[in-house]
């Protein structure tokens, strides 16, 4: 099943365009004529089993690797003849290990590095780091060595770099992994205002169905080398589809209110429904 419906606004040309592609590695094919288009301001999340081809679907995106065929368009340019640095200003690209992004002593410098190797002014570096700092939260551990952040630290500095170079789109890969509950909310909390104040364009790589459901727009479902659903998570987890055979679970407040013979979408859904079946049983 394949539900395409976009889910936002500012519908015009898209930040991203994927057109008939299809990417291998030798012999395994890891995903075949996948189309879609990514708009202005949308927050989706890209969900799938392990080995579904999410991540590289986001790293073509990225330049970092290229298809076998089919296109990928960044503001209508192919990125054929593009490196990743072409695209910094456009793409920001948080990986899923931040240690990875870690390349100075302190965060002011770490935020800093890709102003600085645009050869920016440094008044401007400085307002732009700045800016990225506020944004994620980190204001206060300008002056930190990097390395010795928390783990949720460590990826809103993944952030904030990416954010020093001004993206229309962040994509993020696997954002809320091995983050306990405060610093999920937290650093969801920072993407959602980036999002609905800047006008930024969110891309969750995510195996955090109860993330995906609270937080995004639209949901893009990878399975055996085919996008088989493209849709609002509403729908996705509305109890129509049977996700299990994608390789997905349930939200946990799905999962329970099915469990319970009450259909909840969303924690608020559950409450909701516990709420109102109390109400009739007094």
């Amino acid at each position: 099943m394949r539900e395409v419906l976009h889910v936002g606004n500012n519908f015009n040309e898209p930040l991203i365009s994927v057109k008939n592609l299809t990417k291998r590695f030798g012999d395994l094919t890891v995903f075949s004529d996948i189309s879609l288009d990514i708009y202005k301001g949308e927050k989706i999340a890209i969900v799938g089993p392990s080995g579904s081809g999410k991540t590289t679907l986001s790293r073509l995106f990225m330049a970092l690797i290229h298809p076998r065929s089919g296109q990928v368009l960044v503001d209508g340019t192919d990125i054929a003849a593009m490196e990743p640095a072409d695209l910094a200003d456009k793409i920001g690209y948080v990986f899923q290990n931040p240690d990875l992004q870690i390349l100075e002593d302190t965060v002011f410098d770490e935020v800093a590095y890709g102003p600085r190797a645009k050869k920016l002014s440094e008044d401007k570096v400085k307002r732009q780091v700045e800016t990225a700092l506020a944004a994620t939260g980190l204001a206060d551990l300008a002056d930190a060595y990097p390395r010795l952040l928390s783990f949720g630290q460590k990826r809103r500095l993944g952030v904030a770099a990416a954010l020093a170079l001004n993206p229309r789109t962040l994509i993020l890969d696997e954002i809320t992994n091995g983050q306990d509950a405060v610093e999920k909310e937290r650093m969801m909390s920072y993407l959602k205002a980036l999002n609905e104040e800047n006008g930024i364009t969110v891309v969750l790589i995510s195996h955090d169905m109860d993330t995906v459901r609270r937080y995004a727009q639209r949901t893009i479902v990878l399975h055996n080398g085919h996008l088989v659903f493209d849709g609002t998570p509403a729908k996705l987890f509305d109890g129509s589809i049977n996700v299990e055979r994608w390789g997905l679970r349930c939200p946990t407040a799905t999962a329970v209110g099915n469990a319970m013979g009450i259909t909840a979408t969303s924690p608020e859904d559950f409450c909701s429904s516990i709420s109102m079946k109390g109400e009739r049983q007094a």
